[in-house]
């Protein structure tokens, strides 16, 4: 029971709470980082998987004139690994100043969605589908358009 009340008592106790939140941020710390990590392991497979799928592309499958059938995969890869390179740079600019950047959040997802209309297949999206991209482009494009607004109204001081 004594050992319960030692592992609950600080947890309640008003004057550990900057000791607490000490540990809660260096193990955010922590997570991020190894979120990066992983993040920078999917970013060179992707580039590797990029490579492998450009040399059959470029040697081995095409022919000429038949290039084009495949540069949609080859453009998905390529944005894929933007997204990547994008998250870890949400991510690492959250390490360094602690602050998730929405600004940043919202180009990553207005990328994932360029993404999606570049390898989109027309013949195998339903209007509601269709409508729901449309929807989400324009919520996106609306909180782009607010937050860069914001952002000039209200630039962030220096040294905060």
């Amino acid at each position: 029971m004594k050992l319960l009340r030692k592992l609950i008592s600080p947890l309640v106790d008003k004057n550990t709470n900057p000791n607490f939140l000490v540990f809660v941020d260096k193990v955010e710390d922590f997570f991020a980082k190894l979120l990066t990590l992983a993040m920078l392991g999917v970013i060179l497979f992707a580039i590797i998987d990029l490579g492998v799928t450009l040399a059959k592309e470029l040697l081995l499958v095409s022919k000429l004139g038949n290039f084009s059938a495949g540069l949609l995969r080859i453009f998905g890869l390529f944005l894929n690994i933007l997204i990547a390179l994008e998250i870890t740079q949400n991510i690492t600019s959250y390490l360094s100043s602690h602050i998730i950047q929405i600004e940043m959040v919202i180009v990553t997802s207005l990328i994932a969605i360029a993404r999606k209309i570049i390898i989109l297949d027309l013949g195998k999206i339903t209007d509601s589908q269709l409508l729901a991209l449309a929807a989400a482009i324009i919520a996106l494009s609306i909180c782009y358009w607010l937050v860069r607004r914001t952002n000039a109204k209200y630039p962030p001081h220096k040294g905060h």
